[in-house]
């Protein structure tokens, strides 16, 4: 499937399970830590500075956000997860949307799980990890902040992740800098075979 990036529109919010799209477009979705840069991620992807907003403050993302691209599929950017500052009210309000989007694993085509390169994923990084993989969709892990790391660290960062996730040789870990744009093309070509698939 070839995908034309640059045609993407923002589509919508969804703050309840009825504002999920119902059109059958494959959907390719992104959680991460709240302060994990996963709108940064995506902004690099779609080669927009401030497409999904990228906030100061963690915790900006309060809904599902939907990204139309080429009209082909969804780019899907759930609520940051394990940001403290928010009420817990609104912390299980989060936690029922995204448990409502998972309930239909159809329309995921992908998942992707981003994490920090500089740290070892935390308590919350392992659960979002294994509720891809009791979906049985596709799934991979974006290493985001790659640039904050010496060469050195790589690596052993890159392993203690693949540990600490419990990932097997087949899911892909992908070392990205969303600022310096390391690792797009690796992601691009990533989501573009799993469409295919």
């Amino acid at each position: 499937m070839t995908v034309n990036w640059n045609m993407a529109q923002f589509v919508r919010s969804a703050a309840k399970p009825a504002d999920f799209p119902k059109d059958g477009l494959p959907q390719v979705v992104f959680a991460g830590r709240s302060n994990v840069g996963k709108s940064s991620v995506i902004n690099r992807l779609l080669n927009r500075k401030n497409f999904a907003r990228v906030g100061s403050a963690p915790g900006k993302t309060t809904h599902i956000n939907y990204f139309c691209i080429a009209e082909k599929l969804y780019l899907v950017d759930l609520p940051g997860y394990g940001y403290a500052k928010v009420s817990k009210q609104e912390r299980d309000r989060w936690g029922r949307l995204i448990e409502a989007w998972f309930a239909d694993v159809n329309r995921m085509a992908l998942g992707i799980l981003i994490v920090d390169a500089r740290h070892k994923p935390t308590a919350d990084d392992c659960t979002m990890a294994q509720v891809f993989l009791s979906s049985g969709k596709p799934f991979l892990v974006v290493a985001n902040k790659l640039d904050k790391l010496k060469r050195s660290e790589i690596a052993g960062n890159a392993q203690l992740i693949r540990e600490t996730l419990a990932l097997t040789k087949a899911i892909p870990l992908i070392l990205f800098s969303a600022e310096k744009g390391e690792g797009k093309e690796a992601l691009l070509g990533e989501i573009t075979h799993h469409l295919e698939a």
